[in-house]
């Protein structure tokens, strides 16, 4: 892949400090668009068919996750959490305003790094980040382990469960955030909150989500 010379820059350029909807206490540098954003990420990296920019876009799980974590800062607090397949960092930024003791943001994407760090540093707050792909190895050892928006494809969601399931029997806390995609287990897991949270037509079916809140029992 392509190294990119300054994603700090590209994403100042081509995003906008943003309230999120669902979360007004947090902002995002986020994009307005997905295709400009998408191409624009392409020509960049000087690739084609490259998965969506998940990091420049609040996604409904995360959003509702979010929420759920602000609500309940005594699910985090003084605890060590990872925000697994980061984006944003949004979920990050939540769990460390709720008091956490230390987040590690975890995600492959080239750009997610850059786009914490922003947004670590609009917010106030202190993430870790690392582009390890986690799946590869054993869950670390974190007291909550959290996962936002990670039910797209059914291979990857069973993948995505498998390493969660691991995570809870190794004694982690297991928060779940989503707006009932089509891969999600529809049983087995412990419903904590719904929300209807707003998002855009750019990428999702609807403006407002269904987005609900589980726990790995």
């Amino acid at each position: 892949m392509t190294r990119i010379t300054d994603p700090e820059a590209f994403i100042l350029a081509n995003t906008r400090l943003q309230i999120v909807p669902h979360t007004p206490e947090i902002s995002l540098w986020l994009a307005d668009e997905i295709t400009p954003i998408w191409r624009m990420t392409e020509e960049e990296l000087g690739e084609i068919g490259l998965p969506p920019p998940f990091w420049a876009f609040a996604w409904s799980g995360g959003q509702g996750l979010a929420r759920w974590i602000l609500d309940n800062p005594a699910e985090v607090a003084g605890k060590r959490v990872v925000d697994f397949a980061t984006g944003s960092g949004l979920v990050g930024v939540a769990a460390m305003q709720a008091g956490a003791a230390e987040v590690l943001c975890a995600d492959i994407d080239p750009f997610c790094g850059a786009a914490v760090r922003l947004n670590a540093r609009a917010n106030g707050v202190a993430l870790n980040f690392t582009d390890v792909d986690l799946l590869d190895g054993p869950p670390p050892g974190a007291d909550v382990i959290c996962a936002g928006d990670v039910c797209y494809e059914k291979p990857m969601t069973e993948r995505v469960l498998a390493w969660l399931a691991k995570a809870r029997a190794n004694g982690s806390r297991v928060l779940i955030g989503d707006p009932h995609r089509t891969y999600f287990p529809k049983e087995g897991l412990e419903f904590l909150a719904e929300y209807r949270v707003p998002t855009t037509r750019e990428l999702e079916d609807f403006e407002i989500k269904r987005s609900s809140v589980w726990a790995m029992p």
